[in-house]
């Protein structure tokens, strides 16, 4: 007969681990120096952009990471720990975190990096990140890009084709047609 307190562990260990392999985007903070009020505030700006927020025992986080074969990110578990997991855009997330972060202005809220897709991010990547445009901006951009060529080939034949078209009229009006 298994112990409520083992039975417990298991349960968070698993929802833990649940929540990392069923986002792309986990991020890690340390909240040790923040007032309920500011986590409060944290956490409803997080849902805005459909994150969550989740509060564990650093041993149970790190045992859950370990099983997951993250032990990169289980060693920068350390203070009041909390995971921020969504499958909504990371920079939408990062923008939230790193806003809220330099809102403070003391280093009460310290970000730890994350995991994008299954890769490692540092706290630097998670800035950077937070710098960009949203997904749907650099996909529009993409998308320019990509068009660009067209548009200008495009041009250059209607180009061609109104020059064919004036010479042919000027042609016309040369020998008395209208």
């Amino acid at each position: 007969m298994k112990k409520i307190g083992r039975i417990y562990r298991e349960t968070l260990i698993g929802h833990l681990k649940n929540g990392i392999e069923q986002n792309k985007n986990i991020f890690l903070f340390n909240f040790s120096h923040l007032s309920s009020l500011q986590i409060n505030t944290l956490r409803k700006d997080l849902k805005k952009t459909g994150a969550h927020v989740f509060v564990s025992k650093n041993s149970v986080a790190k045992l859950a990471l370990k099983s997951l074969k993250q032990d990169q990110l289980a060693g920068r578990i350390k203070g009041q720990t909390a995971f921020v997991w969504s499958d909504a855009d990371s920079v939408d997330v990062s923008k939230v975190l790193v806003k809220f972060s330099d809102d403070l202005k003391t280093k009460t809220l310290i970000i730890h990096g994350g995991l994008l897709d299954g890769s490692l991010l540092s706290h630097d990547d998670v800035k950077t990140l937070s710098s960009l445009p949203p997904r749907q901006v650099l996909l529009s951009q993409l998308l320019g890009i990509i068009q660009s060529p067209v548009a200008r080939l495009l041009g250059d034949l209607n180009a061609k084709s109104r020059d064919l078209l004036s010479i042919l009229k000027q042609l016309s009006e040369k020998k008395g047609g209208s």
